[in-house]
């Protein structure tokens, strides 16, 4: 997916220059719902952008990071409301017969649900930060009615992390890499997070490992 949209980069650039905010906001929507769309080449090169001093025309660096990575989790949360009331007013049976026009194949959505039901709300966050599956959990999480604060809180930190990792690591690819198109920064930074990948699994496993003991402790009655 990522290598069929970057001949698109650099003329998305061209108009980020004046709408970025609103081009970052739009993009994530879309990468955060059913629409499959890879959010590495909207976040890596805002960030790139940033710290070429060519984000909405901002100078300060600090201002043009608050920016994307508020611009990024909005969207990122639109998104993911979009499928989570969706999901609750339409109901399994309709996605199952009427998603696949919607690029939400049935098994897609069995494997979600299946993930949510084994491990529980605390995927909302976790699945934020992994591939495929990072827009489909808040499918299951309106099926199954989750509350809709928890869910929000889950998944404003996922796509959080997951959105500030993303522009930091353009604008660490836009600060070294000077003359490199933001076409060519995309796949630096998708080979980044390819060869570091394991260290976000760990990460995730330990904070896993945490929420359950957490979770047992509390809900284990007084003796």
């Amino acid at each position: 997916m990522v290598e069929a949209l970057v001949e698109y980069i650099e003329a998305g650039v061209e108009i980020a220059r004046v709408w970025g905010p609103l081009i970052v906001f739009c993009l994530m929507t879309i990468e955060s719902s059913f629409i499959p769309f890879p959010s590495e080449v909207i976040m890596i090169p805002a960030g790139a952008m940033i710290a070429r001093h060519e984000f909405v025309g901002h100078d300060a660096v600090s201002i043009g990071l608050v920016i994307a990575i508020g611009a990024g989790l909005a969207g990122s949360m639109t998104g993911a409301y979009i499928n989570y009331y969706l999901s609750l007013w339409l109901g399994r049976p309709f996605l199952h017969r009427y998603g696949r026009y919607f690029f939400l194949k049935p098994h897609y959505l069995d494997r979600a649900e299946a993930i949510f039901r084994e491990y529980g709300e605390i995927t909302t966050f976790v699945c934020r930060l992994l591939p495929a599956i990072r827009q489909l959990i808040s499918i299951p999480a309106g099926l199954s009615r989750m509350n809709i604060l928890r869910f929000s809180l889950f998944t404003g930190l996922g796509a959080g992390l997951w959105v500030t990792v993303l522009t930091f690591i353009g604008y660490g690819l836009g600060r070294t890499s000077v003359g490199k198109s933001y076409r060519d920064l995309v796949f630096e930074g998708k080979d980044l997070l390819h060869d570091n990948f394991i260290w976000v699994i760990l990460a995730l496993a330990l904070l896993f490992g945490a929420y359950v003991w957490i979770h047992r402790k509390v809900m284990r009655p007084s003796e």
